[in-house]
Parts: C-alpha cells; structure tokens; sequence
C-alpha cells in the first residue's frame, strides 16, 4: 500500500506582482482555510520576503557558495530565510546537470516533441539526468510541467494526460530507482492549473500536487488548495 503523500500546491509568482497588490493577496491568503493534509509553498521574488502562513521558497539559485555574481542567491542564503526548493527553467538555458538538492525540479516535453510521440523518451532522459545527481530522495519534486501548457493559462493537458505522464514518471522511479522512492516521491502538475480544472486534476491517483504561476497571483488560488476536499 502507497505511504500518505500530502496534496501539495507551489506557487512560483515569477517576475510579476508589486507591493500594494501582493499584500492585498498575503491578506488573502492569511484569511483563507488551508486543509491540514495540504502543503503550500509559494516561490517568490526576492525583492519580497512576506510571512504568510504558508512555506516560501526561492524561485532559483546558483552552483556556488559564494562569490562575486551580482543578482544572483546560493543555496545556503536561502536556507537562511525559507524553505527548500528551487526551480530550474529551459527558458534560461540551463543544462539538465544543473541541480542541486531541496528543489523542485521542472521536465517536460516541447509541443513539437507531444506532436512527434516522444513524450515519454523526453521526460524519462531528464528524470534520468536529474536522479543521476540525486543523494536524497527526500529533498527532491519532481513538477511534470510541459512546455506546450505551462503559464498560458488557456491550453493544458487534461486530466488523463497528466495522469498518464505521473503514472509513467513513478513506473520509471520504481523500476530504475527504488519502489520506495516510487511511493514517497511527489510527483506534481504544473501546466496551466485553473479553478475550472484543478478538482478533476487532483482527483487522478499519480496527481500528487499543483506547481501554479500565473493563477497563483489571484484570489481563486484558494480554491485550487482546497481542490481535494
């Protein structure tokens, strides 16, 4: 039998938000009701630091400890003011090697590589760089997060795709890892979740938790936490 995973919503704000309208959505957040077997993140911008009652965590880091690299946040800074997890975007040319542990770590597919039929070999190829890197299952999300969906807000996969690609992502961890690391690991949806589709997202067997963006900048972010109850 699966051991307990907590539903579990990251928020990634991006490059978006300002002061005044941020606190308006922490007063939001601080008034809404978050399930105990709920677990929420949210990463935001440095320049922001607020205390809600939920667990932040930095959008991004370097390699290295320290040194002259203007701008940039190592991974011990962040330890110092949030929890774990970083994510890691195709958009800045990162390689696959790049990772470190406490993260969050994106893979997914380009809609070139969908409409060819090689979705599968695409996700198995960078959940094979990343668990190649990895000493702690513990420390580490994966976010099946496809490029062809992620931050439109319009186009997403359906349930029965996300599913399929959750379903095929733990099969790989059990037969190349470890059953238990297939059981404990959460594996989350990040393509486009909306009020409209985050109940029927949610209630898919290998759909561990939601990675929002665009979404997460809104009110109804309340209602996709509670999309399990």
């Amino acid at each position: 039998m699966a051991p307990s995973r907590k539903f579990f919503v990251g928020r990634n704000w991006k490059m978006n938000g300002r002061k005044k309208c941020l606190g308006e959505l922490i007063g939001t957040q601080n008034a809404a009701t978050v399930p105990a077997d709920t677990k929420v993140i949210c990463a935001l911008a440095t320049a922001y630091n607020p205390t809600p009652k939920i667990a932040v965590a930095p959008q991004n880091c370097y390699k290295v400890t320290n040194g002259a690299f203007t701008g940039e946040m190592s991974p011990g800074m962040s330890r110092g003011w949030c929890g774990p997890g970083a994510l890691r975007r195709r958009v800045f040319g990162e390689s696959d090697e790049l990772i470190g542990l406490g993260v969050i770590a994106c893979i997914g597919e380009k809609l070139d590589e969908r409409e060819a039929g090689i979705t599968e070999k695409v996700v198995f190829e960078q959940t094979k760089v990343i668990a190649d890197n990895v000493k702690d299952w513990s420390k580490v999300i994966l976010a099946y997060d496809p490029v062809w969906a992620a931050g439109t807000g319009k186009t997403t996969a359906t349930p029965q795709q996300a599913q399929e690609a959750h379903k095929k992502l733990r099969g790989w961890l059990k037969s190349n890892i470890s059953d238990a690391v297939a059981q404990s690991t959460g594996i989350i949806y990040g393509g486009s979740v909306t009020k409209a589709t985050c109940k029927e997202l949610a209630s898919q067997p290998d759909v561990a938790a939601f990675l929002m963006s665009g979404v997460s900048l809104k009110p109804e972010f309340v209602d996709i936490i509670n999309a399990k109850q």
